[in-house]
């Protein structure tokens, strides 16, 4: 079911009493598997409202609406620095869950052809994703949501490549990279914490050179914090990503990962697999097509790297 963004602006009146609503639009980036709309007040408040469209994602809302409660509790602490998009009303949906509404939360999402070098956004955005790992992992675990240690997530990891393999559609050579890399214990020595689990520049707001919010906490569990670096180290320049990664290390304590951005870099390979896993479920062959495409392209790129390697050995 496809909500229109009047019969959302509806559910928002339900779910917040006293709400008058003046204007209702759709997101820049609606996303899947929730009906979102922004609706306006009359008193120009913005509230922000989501709606499962099936089971799955009903029941995906709910676990994280307990987690969002706790971290709100943690950003008025002052434990994060960026606000949380938790819910203030929902309403009954007739098919059953609920719709959940929200005060939007200021800010754009984030564009990567913004960062530069320096104290900026780039290590605020750094120092955003530290304190996300610096939560008790306890945050998490009493809502109900999954934990890993490292054997476990490096064990998934293995489950994924393997899976992947079968599909025959995996260069053999990225392959065995990717192998090597999971067979190798000592880059799965790290100590878990509380991750986002699915950050991406749409789920990033930013005003200036603040990290206003994040948003969509569906996926967080207790896991690889490599996992929240991967997208950053894979599409940012590399002269921003050090200083990202310089303020990250500075928010932390206690940090001793030195393969955590080794594990960042091929969590970002790996979401290539998931992807074409993805394809191969939903029988999907224009997203089998793109997979495929984008692992030759890293298998050509990764040759490269490999030759170069070999000729400074022979040099």
């Amino acid at each position: 079911m496809v909500r229109s963004p009047l019969a959302l602006a509806a559910l928002a009146t339900v779910a917040v009493p006293g709400l008058d609503a003046f204007d209702v639009r759709r997101p820049a980036q609606p996303g899947s598997d929730f009906d979102t709309a922004v609706v306006i007040d009359a008193h120009r408040n913005r509230w922000v409202v989501r709606a499962p469209q099936h089971a799955a994602a009903g029941a995906a809302l709910e676990a994280e609406i307990v987690l969002l409660g706790v971290l709100a509790a943690e950003a008025e602490r002052g434990k994060l620095p960026f606000a949380i998009p938790a819910p203030v009303g929902f309403a009954h949906l007739p098919e059953g869950g609920r719709a959940a509404v929200h005060t939007e939360i200021p800010g754009d999402p984030l564009r990567l052809d913004r960062l530069a070098p320096g104290p900026g956004l780039a290590a605020d955005l750094g120092r955003a994703i530290a304190a996300v790992h610096e939560l008790p992992t306890s945050l998490v675990e009493n809502a109900g949501l999954p934990a890993y240690d490292a054997g476990e997530y490096r064990r998934r990891r293995q489950a994924e490549v393997d899976e992947a393999a079968r599909t025959g559609k995996v260069p053999p050579a990225l392959l065995r990279r990717w192998e090597d890399r999971l067979e190798d214990v000592a880059l799965w020595r790290f100590r878990p914490t509380v991750i986002h689990g699915d950050l991406t520049s749409e789920r990033v707001l930013v005003q200036g050179d603040k990290v206003t919010g994040i948003l969509h906490w569906g996926d967080a569990c207790v896991a690889d914090p490599a996992d929240d670096l991967a997208w950053l180290l894979v599409a940012a320049h590399p002269d921003t990503t050090d200083s990202i990664m310089e303020a990250y290390q500075l928010r932390r304590t206690e940090l001793t990962d030195p393969h955590l951005a080794d594990r960042a870099l091929l969590a970002g390979e790996l979401a290539l697999a998931r992807w074409l896993l993805y394809g191969v479920r939903t029988q999907d062959p224009e997203i089998i097509d793109d997979a495929v495409a984008m692992l030759e392209e890293l298998d050509a790129h990764t040759r490269e790297d490999r030759d170069a390697e070999a000729e400074s050995l022979l040099a």
